[in-house]
């Protein structure tokens, strides 16, 4: 049995409305909750036994009582300031905040952050995270780039993506370079494995062991790579490495080399030797386009893969480790595949230079 109280006065009417409250699935919760108040009220049901019934506290049955005393069925509806669902921001506001992002900077600072920003336009800062990630926005981030101001980029462009794209018959391409100074990094104390729960861990001070320079030829259609370190880097230690491919390449194959513009493949010696084995043939990037060369690629791998967080305590170790690396990677070999046309890119170079205003 319902413990009994006073009945709330209400009209038939309000019954009605608030019958269709609670029995409505389109009634938000919250106000189904107070017109069921209201109905047991006015059924002479206690405070306390409402409590129990519905799961609300008692303060708020008195206050939604005294409300709907005042102002009836609409006082159930009605969301006093302060309360409920925060006023949702105008879109004239988002538009100062993204403006402000994309063409002011703060006086204190290079870039403007989400607190700095929150504070300009009033809002919080994550109100500022969310219209930054809406539209792509990354004020934190900056990308590098360079033009080529080569005045043939166009020709050695379409040179050497076509033979990356349409290679000659009965000949290789191979992608040539160095990659210098790499140093034999030994730690001044030991590193710990990782475990779990736990990463590795390596000392952030190091000690210096010499440095030895990788020369490189990548076969662009095999993806093996014919590569040996020496001490200098110099036209003497190129020409042994061009020794050493045509040594290592078939005698009826022309070589074609995409090379970029370092002094030491231009050297006089070394154009000397290039007149006497005819069957070597260089392609020079345009400079400051080492993205061309894709050996570059596979140096990025080596680095990140095998010399990067390598322990080496001589050079000696040092250079084992990066031959080791070539033949095991010789075994499996993985070429990387040019997919962009010449057309596509100087398309988007002209783009970028009519964006910078700057004249080719």
């Amino acid at each position: 049995m319902w413990s009994s109280a006073t009945s709330l006065p209400i009209t038939p009417a309000q019954r009605n409305t608030l019958r269709l409250w609670v029995r409505s699935p389109t009634t938000p919760q919250g106000i189904a909750m107070k017109a069921a108040i209201i109905l047991l009220a006015a059924e002479g049901i206690a405070n306390n036994q409402i409590k129990k019934n519905l799961g609300c506290s008692r303060p708020t049955i008195l206050l939604w009582r005294d409300r709907f005393m005042d102002g009836g069925c609409e006082a159930l509806k009605e969301i006093r300031k302060g309360r409920g669902r925060k006023a949702i921001i105008g879109g004239k506001k988002l538009e100062q905040i993204i403006n402000d992002t994309l063409r002011t900077v703060p006086a204190n600072a290079t870039h403007w952050s989400t607190r700095s920003m929150a504070k300009r336009h009033q809002v919080s800062h994550a109100f500022v995270r969310q219209v930054w990630n809406a539209h792509g926005l990354k004020p934190h981030l900056v990308k590098t780039f360079k033009l080529s101001t080569d005045p043939h980029f166009i020709e050695k462009l379409r040179d050497v993506v076509g033979l990356y794209l349409n290679p000659p018959e009965h000949a290789l391409v191979l992608s040539v370079d160095e990659k210098s100074q790499i140093q034999a990094l030994d730690r001044t104390q030991p590193s710990l494995p990782m475990k779990r729960g736990r990463a590795g861990t390596m000392t952030h001070d190091y000690k210096r062991n010499g440095t030895t320079t990788l020369f490189a030829a990548l076969d662009v259609l095999k993806g093996e790579v014919i590569g040996h370190c020496m001490p200098r880097h110099r036209h003497q230690e190129f020409l042994k490495f061009l020794q050493m491919i045509d040594r290592s390449t078939a005698r009826d194959l022309d070589i074609h080399c995409i090379v970029d513009n370092y002094g030491t493949h231009k050297h006089l010696k070394v154009r000397t030797w290039m007149e006497k084995h005819p069957r070597f043939h260089f392609h020079f990037i345009p400079t400051s386009s080492s993205w061309l060369n894709l050996v570059e690629r596979w140096f990025g791998d080596i680095t990140q893969k095998r010399i990067r967080r390598g322990v080496f305590k001589s050079v000696p170790d040092l250079i084992q480790a990066i031959t080791d690396y070539i033949n095991h990677h010789n075994q499996y070999p993985k070429p990387f595949v040019w997919t962009k046309k010449a057309e596509d890119i100087i398309a988007k170079v002209s783009r970028c230079k009519a964006n910078l205003v700057t004249p080719h």
